[in-house]
């Protein structure tokens, strides 16, 4: 059964979304501050966090940079701000996704799911070791790292997907919802701005002058590809 830790301040919230989530399965705990969840995260033995970004003590942004710093596992967002600066701030500090409030249990109840689908189904399904090199790019499968003229470059668990997926299948054009599904495993249920957000950090640790992309390029009115 999967774990499922909920760090929420509003209690009501909290028991709605611990309700729907027993129900369909899941095992939870719930804290209420930045401080507290933090530490439970890290003690270990949860497969997905849902985090609040307005906390007392700890706010949720250092929450999920801290947390990002030592686990791997889905950090899925919750918040009551719609601005597109507090969804590509919490992206960029490692969260996988978002949901907004207020939101449908039903949708709640499918981003997880999905998430540790997709988590699970990358940690059980070891890749072959051997490694891919495109231009000054090198990837090691099976270790999950990635070179850039030799030296390495620290990516996230998604930017890693997502790379490795566009390279696996470069010279393609894939549309932002496309590449949602496959890297994020939801039928384009979350906003695209999360795969525009991974694009950007990958052109920003990988290429020279990202402002004009060498590998990852925008095919306008069509999404995105990675050249050879």
């Amino acid at each position: 059964m999967s774990k499922i830790l909920i760090i929420e301040d509003d209690i009501s919230i909290a028991e709605i979304e611990r309700d729907y989530l027993e129900i369909n399965g899941f095992e939870t705990a719930i804290k209420s501050d930045g401080v507290s969840g933090m530490n439970e995260a890290l003690r270990g033995g949860y497969q997905l966090i849902l985090l609040d970004l307005m906390l007392p003590g700890i706010d949720g942004f250092t929450v999920c940079r801290r947390l990002r710093e030592q686990l791997d596992i889905p950090i899925l967002l919750v918040t009551a701000r719609k601005e597109d600066i507090d969804k590509i701030r919490g992206l960029g500090l490692g969260a996988d996704d978002y949901i907004v409030k207020p939101f449908s249990p039903g949708e709640l109840v499918a981003r997880v799911q999905a998430h540790i689908a997709t988590y699970n189904r990358l940690k059980s399904n070891e890749r072959a070791s051997r490694e891919i090199t495109v231009g000054s790019i090198r990837i090691n499968k099976k270790s999950r790292r990635v070179f850039v003229k030799e030296r390495e470059i620290a990516l996230k668990n998604r930017e890693f997907e997502l790379l490795l997926f566009l390279v696996e299948n470069a010279e393609m054009v894939f549309d932002k919802e496309t590449l949602y599904e496959k890297i994020w495993g939801m039928d384009a249920i979350g906003d695209n701005a999360t795969v525009a957000v991974h694009i950007n950090h990958l052109r920003e640790k990988l290429e020279e002058d990202p402002s004009n992309p060498r590998y990852i390029e925008t095919v306008w009115g069509a999404g995105y590809r990675f050249k050879i």
